[in-house]
């Protein structure tokens, strides 16, 4: 089901990121409807990097051709600041559409730009930021490639900046809206009530500066798109940590078992027997 499908049907739409082929294999398999291609999490999983514009386009989209070949579900992109300006983010889009982008998100930080949940963000000027998700979404091919637009404005700025900003993405096309980093239930609640007119999302980093509320709870106060970007990548991190850490501590493996898939279960994550069952195939065909 594609991406506007998804939208358009109630409730909202829970969506898990990730910065590795690996992950979005396992999200695909544990049977979300849609993948989040987090920038966070793909500098930390793809590369080992902090998320403070040490990637671009060139990572992000090497990263969704690799997400792109194993799995076929919707994928929500993060493309940070559009890599520039107005020819910039055209060609962001295109690229990222090309590749095969459900929707491609452009935020109005200043390159080089940081996680939202860090302190030390700049924003563009409102006009420049206009002006950028107007170039985003007058480069799409198709008007099923959906345009994210997203406002860092509330910590520099404030709330009311951020809400005006949303707005006037809205005004410019914009198909979604994501007022980054709210600092309260409160805040979310006023998100929410601004009457925007297009789906809201709302991302959750444990830690970060938004409160972490329930998905149902998010949904009520008016957002359709609820992101957990990074938990993967968290998630990978705090794993390999503890078992490195013991495999190192006592030399080898035994008593670790429990702590990582089989090589049999981890064929299957990759997906080993359609590969098997599709060079049998060909060799039956060739009369071997």
């Amino acid at each position: 089901m594609d991406l506007t499908t998804l939208l358009r049907q109630p409730g909202g739409l829970l969506v898990p990121g990730a910065g590795s082929a690996l992950e979005a294999r396992l999200v695909d398999e544990a049977g979300f409807a849609a993948l989040y291609l987090s920038g966070y999490a793909t500098a930390a999983a793809g590369f080992g990097l902090p998320d403070i514009g040490l990637i671009a386009r060139d990572e992000v989209a090497q990263t969704l051709t690799r997400v792109r070949a194993v799995t076929d579900l919707p994928v929500i992109v993060d493309a940070d600041t559009g890599y520039g300006d107005a020819e910039a983010v055209s060609h962001t889009v295109r690229t990222l559409e090309r590749l095969g982008a459900s929707a491609v998100q452009i935020e109005d930080q200043v390159w080089p730009k940081r996680c939202g949940h860090m302190s030390g963000k700049t924003v563009e000027e409102r006009d420049v930021a206009f002006r950028k998700v107007h170039a985003a979404v007058s480069a799409r091919r198709s008007a099923g490639t959906l345009i994210v637009a997203r406002t860092d404005a509330r910590g520099p700025l404030g709330l009311e900046e951020a809400i005006v900003r949303a707005r006037g993405f809205v005004e410019r096309g914009a198909d979604l809206v994501f007022v980054d980093a709210p600092g309260s239930a409160e805040e979310l609640r006023e998100i929410g009530a601004a009457d925007l007119g297009v789906p809201l999302v709302v991302n959750v980093s444990e830690g970060g500066l938004t409160p972490v509320l329930s998905f149902d709870d998010f949904v009520g106060l008016g957002f359709s798109v609820v992101l957990y970007p990074s938990n993967g990548a968290r998630v990978m991190a705090r794993s390999l940590r503890t078992f490195f850490h013991a495999l190192r501590r006592q030399g080898d493996s035994r008593g670790l078992e429990d702590q990582f898939l089989t090589l049999g279960e981890l064929n299957e994550v990759v997906g080993l027997a359609a590969f098997e069952s599709f060079g049998r195939a060909v060799l039956a065909e060739a009369g071997r």
